[in-house]
């Protein structure tokens, strides 16, 4: 199975939030995260991804809900374990949903969910999504306790926090990256299919593919990044080009 490119259009809405967070109706309101999430299907991405934050900093609710009219892909809707974006995403029955930790103080997602501690709530909300038809994946980092618990807790899917790969020095790269690869062989054992992401970039990623079993990648800030340069389009078509690299 060909590697999948999940486009995540968080910050086109932060650029968007940036000018028009105070005038949301306004009708120079730009750029708009739902028509970049269609070039990028366009261009040939897989998937869309948004995280919508309790703490509302870039995705709104009403691009969630334009999205899900809107995709011809999948909606892959991030969010945290809390009652009111639950009942949204209830609401909205993205094809997947990703829980997430949150805090308010983050600039982005920091860490994995704690299947462990937990496991109680976590249980009750991936009951819930998946009567609902929704697809439910656990961002966790390759830790062997959490994909254990995350196998207890019946979701289909992990993805795998890559951000201590990314982010890691030369001297410490490889042991984050066997950390990735023990992580994905133990959760393919569980029967648990296998996603990543955060901090990929078109520089790491080639790195990444050292990591068996993997079905789907989210990325997000780089190729927002790159379209700067060289426009969406061709930012998620290169994107696509390297994943079609990946050894199968």
């Amino acid at each position: 199975m060909p590697l999948r490119l999940g486009v995540n259009i968080d910050h086109v809405a932060t650029l968007r939030q940036a000018r028009y967070a105070r005038d949301p109706d306004s009708i120079l309101s730009e750029p708009d995260p739902v028509e970049a999430a269609l070039l990028a299907e366009q261009a040939g991405a897989d998937g869309i991804t948004a995280h919508l934050r309790e703490d509302r900093r870039h995705i709104q609710d009403h691009d969630i809900f334009r999205l899900k009219q809107s995709l011809r892909t999948k909606l892959n809707l991030e969010m945290g374990n809390t009652p009111g974006i639950l009942e949204i995403a209830l609401d909205v029955r993205p094809h997947d949903v990703c829980l997430v930790p949150e805090n308010r103080n983050e600039v982005t997602t920091e860490g994995g969910l704690d299947c462990v501690s937990n496991r109680t709530a976590l249980a009750d909300s991936i009951r819930r999504l998946q009567d609902a038809g929704t697809v439910v994946s656990l961002f966790i980092d390759p830790d062997p306790d959490q994909i254990r618990a995350a196998a207890g807790l019946k979701a289909e899917y992990i993805e795998l926090h890559t951000g201590a790969f990314a982010n890691s020095a030369e001297d410490s790269r490889q042991e984050e990256l066997q950390r990735l690869i023990d992580g994905a062989r133990l959760a393919h054992d569980l029967r648990l299919r296998v996603n990543a992401g955060h901090g990929l970039n078109y520089a790491n990623i080639r790195e990444l593919f050292a990591v068996p079993h993997l079905e789907e990648l989210n990325i997000g800030h780089s190729i927002v990044s790159r379209a700067l340069s060289v426009g969406l389009a061709t930012a998620v078509r290169e994107m696509k080009g390297i994943c079609a690299q990946y050894p199968v």
